[in-house]
């Protein structure tokens, strides 16, 4: 594999939050242990949602990796479409909130809620 697949949840041009797939080369390492370029970070949280929990509609307040380190998290777009996502899975969260626009829980975000009976422990890292 020469290449890393990045789910996007990102602000689309009407405002909504949508999902893409973006590709990242692995062009450095050896044929063994081929990398990506070092990108910065803005530093780390961990968090622990317990079992039946959901949010409201929310914007992502700065862009920022999201890993599954345990359970299973659901994301929710307007109009119904949502994924699911387990342990050792993750997703790039940049649907921030267009500037200058006030927020419209019909329009703008996603929701994210805890799947299944096992507690939903992330791992968020800043761009």
């Amino acid at each position: 594999m020469t290449q890393f697949t990045k789910t996007v949840l990102f602000t689309d041009t009407d405002g909504r939050a949508r999902f893409k797939e973006e590709v990242i080369p692995l062009l450095h390492g050896t044929p063994q242990t081929m990398l990506s370029e070092v990108f910065a970070s803005g530093g780390y949280q961990l968090r622990t949602s317990p079992v039946g929990f959901r949010s409201t509609f929310h914007c992502t307040g700065a862009p920022q990796w999201v890993f599954i380190l345990g359970g299973q998290m659901e994301i929710g777009l307007q109009g119904g479409e949502s994924r699911v996502f387990g342990p050792g899975e993750h997703f790039f969260s940049a649907d921030v909130l267009p500037e200058g626009v006030a927020f419209d829980a019909a329009v703008h975000g996603h929701w994210s809620r805890q799947v299944g009976d096992v507690p939903l422990v992330t791992l968020f890292v800043r761009a």
